[in-house]
């Protein structure tokens, strides 16, 4: 999704360059957005997580229906693999040459 948006916005991403912006204002940009979708998704799934659980305890064997550290594994590697696919749509938006990206549209 963030490589998406990200390629739908390369005129933008242009005109930011064109103005005068730097890959360090484009990186937080991007990754800003894909960070931000990634800390709702977390506090979503958490919380619908810890809620389900409790249907589900008959399954689990050998951990309790709220283990810590189940949960916080788990949301710490999403946390990681969230990360890494915000990073590469980013790195191609630090490349983007601003005369290619404003004849784009």
């Amino acid at each position: 999704m963030t490589s998406f948006t990200t390629r739908q916005r390369t005129h933008e991403i242009g005109i930011r360059f064109a103005l005068g912006a730097t890959d360090r204002d484009v990186l937080r940009l991007v990754l800003g957005q894909g960070l931000r979708l990634m800390l709702a998704g977390v506090c979503l799934g958490l919380a619908l997580s810890y809620f389900l659980t409790r249907f589900l305890k008959s399954l689990l064997l050998g951990v309790t229906s709220t283990d810590a550290l189940t949960f916080s594994t788990v949301t710490l590697l999403l946390c990681a693999v969230a990360l890494f696919a915000c990073f590469i749509p980013a790195r191609w938006a630090m490349r983007v040459e601003p005369i290619v990206a404003l004849r784009h549209k």
